[in-house]
């Protein structure tokens, strides 16, 4: 599948036509079976999908649905070509339009925060020092946290969702907008207190996230006792792709060693694997469930690897074409423009 990995059985997605309604389907094959065309060659083969309304409806039930498409996956064939379209032929939107809850892990690429500390030189601590001490500052402090640290994690609003090749409006308000492509979590069972050890098994699958932070919003400099304002920086309509896929976790054989890599203008900018997460994923579920309740179709970021914006100093402009890829989750393209 083009937009996808070729090696995954199947994946599944969020399509329209002709200006229809979004309806889910499954992807195989660089070609599209609606998921009520699925769950009819189910019930042919003894099985059913239960709510296939839409893609979050189908995850309400994900662990009796994957089983059902997985059985009948394994019986599609060229009798069922008929009823599937070719991919190019539909406006694919992003996996979960309105999912319930979006959270994203902060600072959880060991790089990518160290980048931060030396390239903005924002925290107190490091005011007066030279860029090198500014790294050994950063270094040390990120072992620290690695060794005895917390997640950090915060939430965002569903607003902001657009597709993985919808174009991303800049206001002109904005001085600083900036990329950080991540590999995002969804959620397959509802999840409260969830031990490390039984976390992949609440995971329904995987896709990506372009988790893009207006910089200079984000910290208020007239409340330094509450700091980050995220709502302001990373919440205007559009400004987070998602998709284009849903691939299932069972396709997904190790999340902590993929490959994240964002061209911008065909320039590779970001480009590093998940192992150099803070805290993986098993930790960050176990940490966000201690206080939260997650839900079928929740959405969790993991965290941007270094070589964002801040650190090249070159952020966003209209014109600039972002390319996103996570081997094996699939690839995104979004072109910037001017927002009304």
């Amino acid at each position: 599948m083009s937009a996808s990995a070729a090696s995954v059985p199947f994946a599944l997605g969020t399509f329209s036509i002709a200006g229809s309604p979004p309806f889910p389907g499954l992807v195989r094959d660089d070609r599209v079976l609606a998921i009520r065309a699925v769950d009819a060659i189910c019930r042919q083969v003894g099985t059913e999908l239960r709510q296939t309304e839409s893609l979050l409806s189908l995850l309400e039930y994900w662990p009796d649905n994957e089983r059902a498409l997985q059985r009948v996956v394994a019986q599609l064939g060229a009798s069922t070509l008929f009823q599937s379209v070719p991919l190019s032929t539909l406006k694919i939107h992003a996996p979960l339009e309105q999912p319930r809850q979006i959270f994203c892990s902060g600072a959880n690429y060991r790089k990518h925060v160290i980048d931060l500390i030396v390239d903005q030189a924002r925290e107190p601590a490091v005011q007066g020092m030279t860029r090198e001490q500014r790294l050994a500052y950063g270094t040390r402090l990120m072992d620290e946290r690695a060794a005895q640290g917390t997640p950090y994690i915060f939430s965002r609003v569903w607003s902001s969702i657009s597709g993985p090749y919808d174009p991303i409006g800049l206001p002109q308000d904005v001085e600083q907008p900036d990329w950080e492509l991540e590999l995002a979590v969804i959620i397959g069972r509802p999840a409260y207190r969830v031990t490390r050890a039984a976390a992949y098994d609440y995971i329904a699958g995987y896709t990506i996230c372009n988790d893009i932070t207006n910089r200079e919003l984000v910290h208020r400099q007239d409340l330094k006792a509450i700091g980050t304002d995220w709502i302001m920086g990373k919440n205007l309509p559009g400004y987070m792709p998602m998709g284009p896929f849903l691939v299932p976790a069972a396709f997904v054989k190790d999340p902590q060693d993929v490959r994240i890599t964002l061209r911008l203008n065909g320039e590779v900018m970001q480009d590093e694997s998940t192992q150099d997460m803070i805290f993986d994923i098993p930790r960050l579920l176990e940490y966000l469930t201690s206080r939260v309740r997650l839900w079928p179709g929740d959405v969790l970021l993991t965290g941007s690897p270094s070589g964002n914006g801040a650190h090249f100093g070159r952020f966003l402009q209209p014109g600039d074409i972002m390319d996103g890829t996570i081997a094996g989750i699939g690839a995104q393209r979004n072109v910037c423009v001017r927002a009304p």
